[in-house]
């Protein structure tokens, strides 16, 4: 299929996963790519105007348009003519407001399944989370698609995806629309401006050397590339004839690196790969936690004063302490996914990106062999 037989949005499209997914798309050469997001223009930094998205919107492969998820008649006009639609918009998860969340992920995805059977648009893949699943409490070890949603959620972000999600997967089948909801579990990569950024700021400010919890909880990480790719994985199976469009259709799947790894492994290699030192010092959560809640409570008073957004809150001490690993199995079976970039290239080529965050004149401690980040990711300094 060529581009200019139709055309896909993706809402969200300026997010940090969701830039990754719109410059595939355009390589794929499959649609036209509208993204949909709230800023009143785009804005391409530096390497997307001499890049392969600044081509596609001079050329008018692409096209942004600005919409407010919340405004339906802004929704209606911004899925016109789609073939497919992208839903990948939500707020920044450590907002830990209600009303926000919900207002978007909730008010605001009904609003696109209502511009969806309106239009007529075929498909709809939505970009939901693990923590759907997630209380908060108990750790998840190998997870699948059977675990329900539990009666309580670890925080805002995660209560009101779980919400558009069932929404989601209840629309399939509704004036010829098929939808489905993908998991992508803790993605990381090139252009993310949270975790590799506050992980160099806690380094720096001589945060980085505790450990909360005991340092054995096993995270799934997820490559950005790999979530993009999923993401396209579900359009065709659901564009597919027959069998394999019904068995993908109404259903969530997890989406994973399929190579799980200690947590704190996983930053640790980060860190010393932009030349700091991993932490060490462990620090059991329930000393920490009543730390988080007073925090927490203080951000609830200062922050409608313009107080930033604290690290350290109590949903964030679960999620740094918990074991949370998932498996890819249904993905791999009916969508035809499999991770296209493995974690230990992800990692050399995010490391890669941020070569600016470096540590200067960071003092090296006397160490006998190489280190654990030269031996997993192959050299001292990362390459592409």
């Amino acid at each position: 299929m060529a581009a200019e037989d139709g055309w896909c949005v993706v809402t969200g499209g300026r997010g940090f996963a969701a830039r990754h997914l719109v410059e595939m798309l355009i390589r794929c050469n499959t649609y036209c790519v509208r993204i949909a997001d709230l800023g009143p223009t785009i804005e391409l930094e530096p390497s997307e105007q001499l890049g392969i998205l600044g081509q596609a919107l001079h050329t008018g492969r692409a096209q942004y348009v600005s919409i407010d998820l919340r405004n339906k008649a802004q929704v209606l006009k911004a899925l016109e003519g789609a073939e497919a639609v992208f839903h990948m918009a939500a707020p920044n998860s450590s907002i830990n407001n209600y009303q926000l969340h919900y207002s978007v992920s909730v008010e605001g995805t009904k609003n696109v399944i209502d511009a969806c059977v309106e239009l007529k648009v075929k498909r709809l893949i939505y970009t939901s989370s693990p923590s759907v699943v997630f209380d908060g409490v108990h750790g998840i070890q190998n997870g699948n698609e059977t675990l329900p949603y539990p009666p309580s959620h670890n925080d805002h972000y995660s209560a009101t995806k779980a919400q558009g999600e069932a929404i989601v997967i209840k629309a399939n089948g509704t004036g010829g629309l098929l939808t489905c909801c993908i998991r992508p579990s803790s993605i990381f990569g090139p252009g993310d401006k949270l975790l590799v950024p506050s992980l160099v700021d806690a380094a720096r400010a001589g945060k980085s050397k505790f450990i909360i919890g005991d340092g054995n909880n096993i995270y799934d990480f997820t490559y950005v590339e790999n979530v993009a790719h999923a993401h396209i994985c579900a359009d065709r199976a659901l564009a597919s004839e027959g069998t394999i469009s019904e068995k993908a259709a109404g259903e969530a799947y997890f989406i994973t690196n399929m190579e799980p790894i200690k947590f704190w492994e996983f930053m640790s290699l980060i860190l010393e790969g932009l030349g700091y030192q991993r932490p060490k010092i462990k620090i059991p959560a329930f000393v920490v936690m009543p730390i988080a809640h007073l925090v927490e409570w203080i951000y609830r008073l200062l922050g409608p004063y313009g107080m930033k957004v604290p690290q350290l809150t109590p949903s964030r001490i679960r999620l740094l302490s918990c074991t949370r690993s998932f498996d890819s199995s249904k993905a791999k079976d009916r969508l035809g996914y499999a991770p296209i970039i493995t974690l230990q290239e992800g990692m050399r080529r995010t490391i890669e990106s941020y070569q600016h965050l470096r540590a200067e004149n960071q003092p090296k401690s006397i160490r006998e062999g190489p280190s654990k980040a030269s031996v997993y990711l192959g050299s001292g300094r990362a390459s592409l």
